[in-house]
């Protein structure tokens, strides 16, 4: 494998693996007000083909966030239990903003690694074709 090639596969790999964190962050968002929801969080981990890394990634198990659900009081809501509270959301929508911001710049900079490395790929092809 080329060079070239091995850095459209190493961005590609990252650019999928950014994609997962995005779902998983805007999963977080959409249920920021259900009740009893936990945050959940990705990893990412080394693809290991024969033993041997080659510097591709991808998204590893999914978690979820252990903290402490928020006690919510409202007497009238379905969930509540007979002091009137019940379980809210642990997800806090500032820190899935900036997992967000931060996903979108790493997808971005691999983008910009494969594009560049699809234009020298392609630069070296014309110049073998003179």
């Amino acid at each position: 494998m080329t060079d070239l090639s091995k850095s459209m596969m190493l961005a590609a790999s990252g650019m999928q693996a950014q994609a997962a964190r995005l779902r998983v962050v805007s999963e977080n968002m959409a249920n920021l007000d259900t009740p009893g929801f936990r945050r959940k969080t990705a990893a990412f981990e080394q693809v290991i083909n024969g033993g041997r890394t080659d510097g591709t990634v991808r998204q590893g198990r999914i978690r979820l966030d252990q903290t402490v659900l928020p006690k919510l009081y409202d007497p009238s809501h379905p969930m509540a239990d007979a002091g009137g509270y019940y379980e809210g959301s642990n997800v806090n929508i500032i820190i899935e903003m900036a997992d967000a911001r931060e996903a979108q710049r790493s997808y971005e900079a691999n983008l910009k690694m494969f594009e560049q490395s699809r234009k020298m790929s392609s630069a070296v092809m014309d110049l073998l074709r003179r």
